[in-house]
């Protein structure tokens, strides 16, 4: 123990970080059928794409329901009828009640043991997808779409009978008494995940079979190497349990190899997956991963990760992300932390000694947990490894 304290205190700047009480009140503003907070919207283009999406619906161009995966997710397109996001909303994943994949409903009724993830808290996948592009802004890693969370309407997403009923009955109200006033004619707003679609790119699975058949020339291979390392470190940050080559993309140009991380839902747990079900990641069988971390992923990477004070700014982003959550607990973010700061001290030790990403994989799981009275953020923080 005494050792891993030590290995912390020569890897990690510990400095002094101010408190989160400042950023509970946050501005919200309305603007139309979307509701965003203005702090996470200084992304214009971000801005812009939001607000196609509203004048589409507008214009009676309806989300579409995307019909893989678990959850309700919805592509939301713009007045040409072309995807510009996806949005998928709190109350339709796995655990929730609006849900409208059946065969999960089934899963849950018949086999409930055998459903979910014991490490995962439920229904905040939305979350999880606006944190992963955090990590991956804060980190510079350029992977992950721009996801932020969002509120949004429309009438392809999955209502119950009763909203449906009273929406219909606001209108059949207000043509027969023009003179009468609801503080909203249109179905209940669902918040959601709503992150920017990426054109030109397919299905890793797609290309990893072609670049077994075809030889890359020694540019691709080297820039395709270098999008997968982010990959691989965004991953393992984040605890990722759902990385299969069916949910990130890859993009292949004349001189260069894209990568999109998408589906980032079932990530941050509150603890380490056990061994009866590793949940592992897909990415590790792949020849790339053999190979050690380049010295240019290491020169840009582990000076962000070794810098406690940087990495306590990440946690404070993620905490009023996570805040905005109605069954948001101190604790179980804590445990979520303690997770992600035990990667990020695991993956630190790993580029110092010139590990491939298979061999970081192999490393034993750690905690970092604060050690402090008060379970808020402390002036001065102060961590136990486990």
């Amino acid at each position: 123990m005494a050792a891993e304290i030590a290995l912390i205190e020569s890897i990690f700047t510990i400095t002094r970080t101010g408190s989160l009480d400042e950023e509970r009140g946050r501005d919200v503003k309305y603007h139309g059928q979307i509701i965003f907070l203005k702090t996470n919207f200084l992304n214009t283009e971000f801005q812009k794409t939001v607000t196609e999406a509203e004048e589409a619906i507008e214009l009676g161009i309806q989300p579409e329901r995307i019909y893989q995966g678990s959850s309700g997710s919805y592509f939301v397109k713009n007045k040409e009828n072309k995807p510009i996001a996806v949005f998928k909303p709190k109350d339709e994943e796995p655990y929730e009640s609006l849900n409208p994949k059946w065969a999960k409903y089934f899963q849950r009724l018949c086999c409930p043991c055998c459903f979910g993830r014991s490490c995962l808290l439920p229904n905040q996948g939305y979350l999880s997808e606006a944190a992963a592009s955090i990590i991956d802004s804060k980190l510079e890693l350029n992977i992950v779409p721009k996801t932020k969370v969002i509120k949004l309407v429309a009438e392809t997403f999955n209502y119950s009978k009763v909203d449906r009923k009273k929406c219909k009955m606001k209108h059949s109200i207000k043509e027969r008494c023009p003179s009468a006033n609801f503080n909203r004619m249109s179905l209940p707003l669902k918040t959601g995940s709503f992150q920017i679609y990426v054109e030109g790119y397919k299905d890793a699975d797609f290309w990893l079979r072609r670049f077994q058949t075809e030889n890359l020339s020694e540019d691709l291979e080297c820039s395709f190497q270098a999008q997968f390392e982010r990959l691989v470190i965004l991953d393992y940050i984040i605890r990722n349990t759902d990385r299969g080559n069916d949910n990130w993309l890859i993009k292949k140009n004349e001189d260069s190899i894209k990568i999109a991380a998408i589906d980032n839902g079932l990530a941050f747990p509150i603890k380490h997956p056990d061994s009866v079900r590793a949940y592992p990641y897909h990415w590790a069988w792949l020849p790339q991963a053999r190979k050690a971390f380049s010295q240019e992923t290491k020169q840009f990477i582990v000076p962000k990760i070794s810098d406690m004070n940087f990495v306590e700014i990440i946690c404070k982003e993620l905490y009023t992300l996570f805040h905005q959550d109605k069954g948001f607990k101190m604790i179980t973010f804590e445990k979520q932390m303690a997770v992600m700061r035990g990667q990020m001290l695991n993956l630190t030790q790993a580029l110092k000694d010139n590990k491939s990403p298979y061999e970081l994989i192999q490393m034993s799981p750690i905690l970092v947990e604060r050690d402090c009275s008060n379970i808020e953020f402390a002036e001065t923080p102060c961590f136990t490894v486990w």
